[in-house]
């Protein structure tokens, strides 16, 4: 079937209907989930935002880092929700590589800022005194656009990889268009477009990630040569933080995409992707910044604001009476 015809088909995502018995709990599962990521990455933004004192290059990076998840689980989570709720199962041809593109871009965003924010850290224990020359805004930017370039680049060539290909089944066993998914579905071989993918998506995920590790690496050189305790724990706790959220989400992505055909598995596939798209996102405003002693002073700031200005307001009804 040629790419004219096939753009008036629609897809039909099986991944979440599979098991009937399970609509329910997934279903509270994927809402709860969403819903708590985006209170947590919204309350960080408005933090951030509102706080003087977080107007470092740090909370500038956790700012977009909580921007980037909250695209990131929204391309997925409320399509998801919809079929769970309606049952409608369809997705257009046309939709569901815009879904992948924008799944492919963000999540690599993600990834990005991780190696940013693993630099930001390096340069504030490694290189104090340089600290706000070598992380200053305009750094910041410069690596944000060149990323959001690289994670562009890198989703319209897994687009063009997917979109251009004859589908003899239009059934995708996942809860959303991804690579894997749709090679699985695909009539001919594709031998060739997942060797580009492992090639081209190892130095897009790997880049960063060795980043990070050699940043750390550094990190952890350094501090092993201060004799202050206080200083010594609480750059480990900082640096055990990130990296659970990076061994998390590393360990998903190279499963799902670094791995022979024949080890897919539409059963559990799913499951993996849930952790990097879902999980994560969740997890990363209370891992990094609700254990931070300065967000957490900025948010008591915040709540006794709040009280005070309740109170005040109630007062001035009662005088008003």
């Amino acid at each position: 079937m040629d790419l004219e015809n096939q753009t008036f088909i629609s897809f039909t995502l099986l991944g979440l209907s599979e098991k009937p018995s399970l609509r329910m709990p997934l279903l509270s599962f994927f809402m709860e989930s969403y819903i708590l990521s985006i209170i947590g990455n919204v309350l960080i933004l408005l933090l951030i935002s509102t706080q003087s004192h977080l107007h470092t290059p740090m909370y500038f990076l956790l700012g977009n880092l909580s921007v980037v998840d909250v695209f990131l689980t929204s391309i997925t989570v409320p399509r998801a929700l919809y079929s769970l709720i309606s049952q409608d199962l369809s997705i257009s041809f046309h939709g569901c590589f815009i879904q992948l593109f924008l799944f492919h871009m963000a999540g690599n965003m993600d990834s990005f800022l991780l190696a940013i924010m693993a630099l930001d850290r390096y340069a504030a224990v490694c290189q104090p005194l340089h600290y706000t020359t070598i992380m200053s805004k305009r750094t910041c930017i410069s690596l944000l656009t060149f990323s959001w370039f690289i994670v562009s680049l890198h989703s319209t060539l897994f687009f063009a990889l997917t979109s251009t290909l004859p589908y003899c089944s239009w059934v995708i066993h996942h809860y959303f268009c991804d690579v894997p998914a749709m090679f699985s579905i695909s009539c001919t071989d594709t031998s060739v477009q997942q060797m580009v993918v492992f090639i081209e998506g190892s130095l897009i995920v790997m880049g960063p990630m060795l980043v990070i590790l050699g940043s750390y690496v550094l990190i952890i050189r350094a501090v092993l040569k201060l004799s202050r305790s206080k200083v010594y724990s609480q750059t480990f706790s900082t640096c055990s933080s990130h990296l659970t959220v990076v061994i998390l989400f590393y360990s998903s992505v190279i499963f799902m995409y670094f791995r022979p055909s024949s080890l897919y598995s539409a059963a559990y596939d799913w499951v993996i992707s849930v952790v990097y798209s879902i999980i994560t996102p969740m997890l990363n405003p209370f891992i990094y910044t609700l254990r931070n002693k300065e967000v957490k002073n900025a948010v008591k700031r915040v709540i006794q604001w709040v009280r005070k200005d309740g109170q005040k307001q109630i007062k001035d009804t009662e005088d008003e009476d």
